[in-house]
């Protein structure tokens, strides 16, 4: 898998996040029925309709804070798949988050997203 698309797609998943961009969330996210989503607090979500109709729900919150991604870290996993480990900040919380994306049809798309929070997050480096 090519990490420099996995790096892409996964900046491509936070300016959806923070655009609010459903349209660009949802085709993101791998077309198969066995992905999952663990949002903080929430429980489990399986199912590509649970994952998205908890998108559509997030995004279509106006009172929803924006979401910045910082310290990523790519690791490959196998031929066909990746994961993501970075920080997420909101409202001056940082939450800690692995997003595992997979080969599919030629594009890497989002198979798991988890985020929670972090006590002892790393400082965001300047730049």
């Amino acid at each position: 898998m090519d990490l420099q698309q996995v790096t892409f797609a996964n900046e491509a998943f936070y300016l959806a996040f923070e655009a609010k961009d459903f349209d660009a969330m949802a085709n993101l996210w791998s077309q198969r029925d066995d992905i999952v989503c663990l949002h903080p607090g929430w429980p489990a979500l399986f199912g590509r309709d649970s994952v998205l109709d908890s998108w559509r729900n997030i995004l279509g919150n106006p009172q929803q804070s924006q979401v910045s991604c910082y310290g990523a870290r790519v690791m490959p996993v196998g031929e066909e798949s990746a994961a993501v480990v970075c920080y997420e900040e909101t409202d001056g919380n940082i939450m800690i988050a692995s997003n595992v994306f997979i080969a599919e049809g030629g594009t890497v798309r989002l198979y798991l997203h988890q985020s929670g929070y972090c006590a002892n997050p790393p400082s965001r480096e300047p730049g």
